[in-house]
């Protein structure tokens, strides 16, 4: 699944291409009833992408797994077949496609203000004027067993972080994704909430994701995806296994992130 960072370029892109121009065909969604309008603003929340027109309807789209935004000039080919574009805006010689997102929807004003997938989010970890003071809180309202693992992808409490930066920011704090909340004092949860921020503001801009690693070069995480492999700290075996309700697989170091639980 796209994490904060990836929607946060991706509406970098389609800002360059398409804001500020009018839409002069558009299908998939209802869209043809921004035909004529402009784009207005391109807004992320979390691990959603917001396309505002000068008509006062908004297109919402969540990438889930599976879903992509891509730009073409008119006239160019397009990397996917066009029976998986979920929704198609033209805007002159710029031609921005979604494809196959789950969520494709066209809102009015109201409809997004009561929008039950954007209105439970909890801050925007991208965002400039993030406020830790209210994730603590949210945080604090989740029961005591939920394990710190889980606690970074509920997307009520911190919105845009996923599964890779779940897992890095646990290895860089040498917690156990298995740690309940209750065993998270507030100084250690708000260490812990910053340095994934930093970690994924590290990486929100152009060019590849983790940058600020172990100076090995691009893309080479500590602990994701890297199951059976030796840690790039101390050569313990990188373990792996599903957590939480939605069984996402978690990565981590026995040795770097030893639980701390009674014998």
């Amino acid at each position: 699944m796209p994490e904060g960072d990836t929607i946060f370029r991706t509406a970098g892109t389609l800002r360059r291409w398409v804001e500020g121009r009018e839409v002069t065909a558009a299908q998939g969604a209802g869209l043809e009833r921004v035909v004529g309008a402009t784009v207005a603003a391109i807004d992320t929340r979390g691990k959603h992408l917001l396309i505002r027109f000068s008509s006062g309807l908004v297109l919402h789209t969540h990438m889930r797994m599976t879903g992509s935004w891509h730009v073409y000039p008119r006239g160019g080919r397009w990397q996917r077949p066009a029976v998986q574009a979920r929704a198609v805006l033209e805007c002159g010689e710029r031609i921005a496609v979604c494809f196959n997102a789950p969520v494709v929807e066209l809102l009015a004003d109201h409809e997004e203000r009561v929008h039950p997938g954007l209105t439970h989010l909890g801050p925007d970890v991208l965002d400039d004027g993030f406020d830790l003071d209210e994730v603590v809180r949210r945080a604090a309202t989740r029961p005591a067993a939920m394990v710190a693992g889980e606690l970074l992808l509920d997307q009520g409490v911190l919105a845009g972080l996923g599964n890779v930066y779940r897992c890095e920011s646990l290895f860089l704090q040498g917690l156990d994704p298995a740690t309940p909340r209750r065993r998270l004092g507030e100084e250690q949860l708000r260490l812990l909430i910053t340095g994934a921020r930093e970690l994924i503001r590290a990486n929100a801009g152009p060019g590849t994701t983790f940058r600020r690693d172990t100076g090995l070069g691009p893309e080479r995480s500590f602990v994701y995806g890297r199951s059976g492999r030796p840690c790039r700290r101390c050569g313990t075996t990188i373990r792996s296994a599903p957590l939480g309700a939605q069984a996402r697989t978690v990565y981590w170091c026995p040795e770097c992130q030893r639980a701390d639980r009674p014998a």
